[in-house]
């Protein structure tokens, strides 16, 4: 029993780190000469402003004045599970959506751009390399839904 008592502690003391994997905020997030922040070499990240076709998305296409798009985007970021904004101004939104099991943190990030017609978006996990496609399902899970509710093409 002692011996079994050692090794669950010694897993359990392995195991914190696991559980607060919320990594350093990044210092580049936010706007910067009109545009959001380029990807990292690693597959763990999307935008709409990278360079680079492996981890460039469409940009949201607004189909309804901006106010009225940016405020349905707010609220379906809002509503994301586990997920918090952290900065908001008029035309920028930045938040962080935390993993279920292990709270792994990725940023999200959004840019209302009313003279093109379109919300610019970036979503990057903090941390490790693979996302396994969460970033890719929460951009399209907020295209689909402003999409639906015919507020983008």
């Amino acid at each position: 029993m002692p011996r079994f008592f050692t090794i669950g502690t010694l897993l359990l003391i392995a195991s914190i780190p696991l559980l607060s994997c919320s990594g350093k905020r990044p210092s580049n997030l936010g706007v910067s000469e009109s545009r959001l922040a380029s990807c990292p070499a690693s597959p763990n990240c999307l935008s709409s402003d990278d360079h680079d076709s492996t981890h460039k998305v469409p940009p949201f296409q607004l189909k309804k004045p901006a106010a009225e798009v940016w405020q349905v985007a707010r609220e379906l970021v809002m509503a994301l599970p586990r997920t918090r904004i952290v900065k908001e101004t008029s035309d920028y939104l930045h938040a962080e959506c935390r993993s279920r099991t292990f709270g792994f943190v990725d940023d999200l990030e959004l840019h209302l751009r009313p003279s093109t017609g379109v919300i610019a978006v970036r979503s990057a996990a903090r941390l490790g390399y693979s996302d396994f496609g969460v970033n890719q399902r929460r951009i399209e899970f907020l295209r689909a839904t402003l999409i639906s509710r015919e507020m983008v093409h």
